[in-house]
């Protein structure tokens, strides 16, 4: 497959760029799927960062009616009463932020969940409608990386980064306010601080947030990695590729290491920065403000528009001790809310490069189902009629409809597949299979022989179709696949691959998978047809086993005779049987062997086998090589003919 091989994998993956828009869209989906919590969320936003962000002011009211105290232009009993006022005004503000925020953690909390637990039932939704090939050519530890690490960034964006974000802003916003309505001069010095800020967010911020998005790509690849090595780990060994693999994966983690380095150094550079600008900025604001009140102690101060409107008249303008040490404080706030902003850019880039891998797997094409003929329950009177019904007949009928006319024709399933004249390429302009004409009658058993790569399975592929053909046609009792329902399609065929896949869960779950609501009844015929039953009752708990990590607690053989019993429960016309044995002693082959007879009993069969013995019987035996039909016959005819088939039985020439 085109990501297999360890060469490939050890290669160290390019700098992605980021598709434009991701954020746009993320937001619209935020605001459009959950726009109560957002509103909620927005409300305790506000309020939480005008209550944090006014202490200036309260502060400066303290100072200056502690002033006219000392002044005596307050009593000391009005004074102390004034800031009483204050400072109960302060509590209020102060607990109604304390609750907002309080708020806003319980519904960011339900946001977010709610989010992630959609967004991965999105993901997963569209992973099953996928093709075959997206499978091919994508990493399953890459894929799994979009379920973990791109989730867990949107995460940190949903409930931390993006209410960071707009609560500073807010925050930025009121005290903006505050300080231009309090000093026009000292502002200015803030600007200049806030404009340096900017200048080193934008050289340095910009290089780390590349790296970023770097990162969560390097992640998936690393990841994807590992997976592939875990699951072959004993062909690993076998080879004694240990070494090998070890030196590939140090390319792809050194590569990990090298742009997360990268992306956290400038990250790290960056805040001590952005801190420093604002110490500066903190000790010119003192020693302006210190300058200016010393430059107009003498002068009478009023507060309010008085003192903005002043300030535009000349250079200096009057000041009171209380604007300056407010002032201060103020600076030093706005300051950190700078920082925090370029803290969260990069979680907000990581968040997008998350994003942005999860929007490109929700927007693979799905696979194309154009079908329109369905398989139906059916009944068939005396005269051959077949009428569709609701009832479970053991019988079953293609219900073809016809735009031209609106008539809907019934055809009967009996499994007759043929391939006429069919070219196949996995790749366009690199065909696989050339001209490939078959005729399977129903009841018949078609076996595909060849070496590896001559195009066995990929015919198999083509009857099921998780790939279109090229060119020719492949028709399915008279009818063009391509017009029926894949699922319909598929819900016909009964398949046991070469590879077992077992599920968590028991021995009864795993054989029923084929067949969703059938009785225990029928998964215990299944398992004696299948020869299965006898090693079942063996296990600790029977057929309520539990099965875990793809069966790892039975053998290969068990497996194998599980997947069998899968198929047979089913009850499908046709069946395939892709190296349906080649996990299996001679011994236990020969029992097997006695379950697919009766399981291939009167049901088209598709046979691929490497074992010449588990062949013979065929009616037809199809020799394939370089995907070309070169002969065919039962085996008697091959055998008479002399030709590839007998010196590949014989052992004149080797099969692979």
């Amino acid at each position: 497959m085109a990501n297999r091989g360890m060469p490939r994998r050890g290669a160290v993956p390019p700098m992605g760029k980021m598709r434009k828009g991701v954020l746009k869209r993320l937001l619209k989906i935020l605001f459009t799927d959950y726009k109560p919590l957002v509103a909620a969320m927005a409300v305790c936003i506000v309020v939480s960062a005008i209550a944090g962000s006014i202490a200036g002011v309260f502060l400066q009211n303290v100072y200056a009616v502690f002033g006219k105290v000392v002044d005596h232009t307050y009593a000391a009993s009005q004074g102390w009463a004034e800031i009483l006022k204050i400072i109960v005004t302060m509590i209020v503000i102060y607990a109604l932020g304390w609750i907002s925020s309080a708020t806003m953690g319980i519904v960011s909390a339900t946001l977010t969940q709610r989010f992630l637990r959609d967004m991965r039932n999105k993901i997963f939704d569209k992973m099953q409608r996928l093709p075959i090939r997206y499978f091919d050519t994508h990493a399953h530890g890459d894929i799994m990386s979009i379920y973990t690490n791109d989730i867990d960034a949107l995460r940190q964006l949903v409930s931390q980064s993006l209410p960071q974000l707009c609560s500073t802003v807010i925050t930025l916003t009121t005290l903006t306010v505050v300080m231009v309505y309090y000093s026009i001069m000292l502002w200015a010095i803030v600007v200049i601080g806030v404009i340096a800020i900017l200048f080193a967010t934008k050289k340095i911020g910009g290089k780390s947030a590349k790296y970023f998005m770097a990162q969560q790509q390097a992640v998936g690849k690393t990841e994807g990695y590992i997976e592939e090595i875990i699951n072959g780990q004993k062909v690993v060994k076998v080879f004694c590729h240990e070494e090998r693999s070890i030196e590939e994966f140090n390319k792809v983690n050194d590569h990990l290491y090298d742009v997360s380095n990268k992306a956290n150094s400038f990250s790290n550079i960056l805040m001590p920065i952005i801190h420093n600008i604002g110490n500066i900025m903190y000790v010119v604001i003192a020693f302006v403000g210190c300058g200016i009140y010393i430059a107009t102690r003498n002068v009478s101060v009023n507060f309010g528009f008085y003192g903005l409107f002043n300030g535009y008249g000349g250079m200096f303008f009057p000041l009171s001790v209380s604007i300056v040490v407010a002032f201060l404080g103020m600076a030093r706030q706005f300051a950190n809310q700078l920082g925090q902003i370029s803290n969260q850019i990069n979680s907000v880039i990581m968040a997008m490069a998350g994003a942005d891998r999860i929007f490109s797997l929700l927007d693979e094409k799905p696979e194309v189902d154009d079908g329109y003929v369905t398989l139906v329950n059916a009944d068939i009177d005396e005269n051959g009629n077949i009428f569709e019904t609701d009832k479970r007949t053991g019988k079953w009928a293609w219900k073809h409809p016809h735009s031209a006319d609106g008539s809907i024709t019934y055809t009967q399933l009996k499994g007759e597949i043929v391939l006429d004249h069919v070219d196949f390429g996995y790749v366009e302009n690199k065909i696989v299979l050339h001209d490939v004409s078959i005729k399977a009658e129903p009841g018949q058993k078609i076996a595909f022989v060849g070496a590896t790569g001559a195009g066995k399975t990929t015919i198999t592929n083509l009857i099921n179709r998780f790939y279109d053909i090229a060119d020719g046609k492949i028709r399915y009792d008279g009818i063009n696949i391509n017009k029926i329902k894949k699922g319909d399609l598929r819900r016909s065929l009964g398949i046991v691959l070469q590879d077992t896949n077992l599920f968590t869960g028991t021995v009864m779950d795993n054989i029923r998978y084929g067949k969703l609501d059938a009785t225990d009844e029928e998964v215990y015929v299944a398992a004696k047809l299948a020869n299965a039953h006898d090693f079942i009752t063996r296990l600790p708990d029977g057929y309520n086993t539990m099965l875990n990590a793809d069966g790892a607690n039975l053998s290969q053989g068990q497996r194998q005779l599980l997947s069998i019993a899968r198929a047979a429960v089913c009850n499908a016309p046709v069946m395939i049987m892709d190296e349906a044995t080649s996990s299996i002693d001679t011994r236990t082959e020969q029992i097997v062997q006695k379950g697919t007879d009766s399981l291939m009993l009167g049901r088209t069969v598709f046979i691929i086998a490497h074992r010449l013995s588990t062949v013979r019987n065929a009616d037809v035996i199809m020799v394939l090589d370089h995907g070309r039909i070169i002969e065919s016959g039962n085996h008697e005819q091959l055998i008479a003919r002399k030709g590839k088939y007998y010196q590949l039985y014989t052992g004149a020439f080797e099969l692979e």
